[in-house]
């Protein structure tokens, strides 16, 4: 299968890159939306799914064993192209996914509605997805929803990273106060030598 790729791609991948979660470990935060997001659509399988060069990844799913699929075949692939809502009713009666392993095999999926994890500066990272094995609709309430937990998992994302980039400024600041005070100790013992001061 042939993948449709943004035309940002490149930029979309160092983005990505940015926030340091690709093969992280389960975080609560996350499998909470995952959880909500399954609650609220009623389906047995729900995901965050980041989506790289080669492969989608899933940083927390509700239904499902496997942490992440090629990219060739993943749903969310073609999610991120879109800037609202990707649903399909029935996988089997569209020909962009009848043949595709997911569908004719397991996890047999039948439905799917992903909603893009679109950053401030444009780009689609992954999705916040449900996937059922029977054909189906959302209500118009669960898609507002899916794209309201969509925007929590967002902000999730955003302040993860900056935790991380406070994480490092501080580490810095205590490296540079480290050594600041290593130099002025060794002033000090220079002055105390130039002067002929002994320490007590």
């Amino acid at each position: 299968m042939v993948i449709t790729k943004p035309a940002n791609e490149e930029a979309r991948i160092v983005a990505l890159e940015k926030y340091a979660i690709l093969d992280s470990d389960p975080e609560q935060s996350f499998d909470d939306l995952t959880l909500l997001a399954s609650y609220i659509c009623k389906t047995p399988i729900a995901l965050i799914s980041l989506v790289d060069e080669d492969r989608q990844w899933f940083k927390s799913c509700v239904g499902i064993a496997a942490s992440e699929t090629s990219r060739d075949i993943a749903f969310c692939s073609t999610a991120i192209l879109q800037s609202e809502l990707f649903v399909v009713p029935d996988a089997l009666a569209d020909d962009r996914f009848r043949d595709n392993p997911l569908v004719v095999s397991d996890p047999h999926i039948r439905f799917y509605a992903g909603a893009p994890l679109v950053n401030e500066d444009g780009f689609a990272l992954g999705t916040l997805c449900v996937v059922d094995r029977t054909p189906r609709e959302l209500a118009p309430d669960q898609k507002d929803a899916l794209k309201a937990l969509s925007r929590l998992v967002l902000a999730q994302l955003e302040f993860r990273r900056n935790l991380i980039l406070l994480k490092e400024a501080l580490t810095d600041r205590t490296k540079e106060e480290h050594e600041r005070q290593r130099e002025l100790v060794h002033v000090q013992e220079t002055l105390m030598r130039v002067m002929g001061i002994r320490r007590p």
